[in-house]
């Protein structure tokens, strides 16, 4: 049973997830090292203009009497691999990761540092979280969509982290094929985030404009066909299946790209087309779309300092 709670990453992901568990009465802590861990401690942080202070612990002098039974990950992906070291203090045999970053990378990073066999594989869905400073807005409650690779028969830690989401009152669902789903979510976001950052479209717009619509689809077919080339069960149908998520996202909503875009904030891009072309490369498949996504995307970051 999963008693204490480690969160890494306090943005919008991790802050609404960790205030959701901590209200269920679980033991939740943020980790966090040096004037980010000062900050939280001063200001902590808003969910819906509802302050919310949650026991921050030092990366740098651990409690060594906190070992997490679950850690949740969400920092941002050009932050993993510096952040990850701050967890070692508090992490035992068993504890259990999960991640809420977007792309297919995250979990092989945690991996090699913490080990393979207590790494669950997860998306986050639904949660339209929108970062103002320290203030952190939604409407929809999350949705994690979590498990091994493949869940015909669900593990011990599998078992563990859908009974600490039902404690929490945060939506599931465990898959048959995981796999399948984390490209799913993988193509998803390499179409949205991409085409949104450098069109500033909102969810609304891809509703009604041929032209933008093209673009993402586009971006996501090029997703399926480096998919198939690793023999993952994704098909051309895939690229218009988010059409349906999109009737119950709010149309001035907007992907965390393009907040970053906006804010003058680093991307996650790395996640994204470089994937895409690696893969396409190695199966002397063109990618030409997510190429030009990534000459432009970067060209904004360069624009604002990034």
């Amino acid at each position: 049973m999963i008693e204490r709670v480690a969160v890494l990453g306090a943005g919008g992901l991790g802050a609404v997830y960790a205030s959701i568990i901590h209200q269920a009465g679980i033991t939740t802590k943020l980790i966090a090292s040096g004037q980010r861990r000062e900050r939280l401690q001063q200001q902590g942080f808003y969910i819906n203009d509802v302050h919310c202070e949650l026991p921050v612990l030092d990366a740098v002098n651990p409690d060594t009497d906190f070992i997490a039974d679950l850690v949740i990950v969400a920092t941002k992906y050009h932050h993993l691999a510096e952040a990850l070291p701050d967890l070692a203090g508090f992490v035992g045999k068993h504890t259990i990761f999960i991640s809420l970053l977007n792309g297919l990378t995250s979990e092989d990073i945690i991996a090699q540092m913490y080990g393979h066999e207590n790494v669950l594989l997860a998306i986050a869905m639904n949660l339209d979280a929108r970062r103002e400073g320290n203030r952190i807005y939604h409407a929809r409650q999350p949705l994690l969509i979590f498990g091994e690779a493949a869940n015909r028969e669900l593990s011990a830690s599998v078992i563990a982290v859908q009974e600490l989401l039902t404690r929490a009152g945060i939506s599931y669902q465990t898959p048959e094929d995981m796999q399948r789903m984390m490209w799913w979510k993988f193509m998803v976001n390499v179409g949205m985030n991409q085409s949104s950052a450098v069109t500033g479209a909102t969810y609304g717009r891809y509703k009604n404009e041929p032209e933008l619509r093209w673009l993402k689809e586009a971006l996501m077919r090029e997703v399926i066909a480096v998919a198939q080339a690793e023999q993952v069960d994704l098909c051309d149908d895939d690229a218009t299946s988010f059409y349906k998520t999109l009737d119950i996202i709010a149309e001035d909503g907007k992907t965390s790209m393009l907040q970053d875009i906006e804010a003058g904030r680093k991307t996650e891009i790395e996640m994204f087309a470089p994937v895409v072309i690696d893969l396409g490369e190695k199966h002397s498949i063109p990618t030409p779309v997510n190429r030009t996504m990534l000459s432009i995307i970067c060209t904004l970051e360069h624009s604002t300092g990034n």
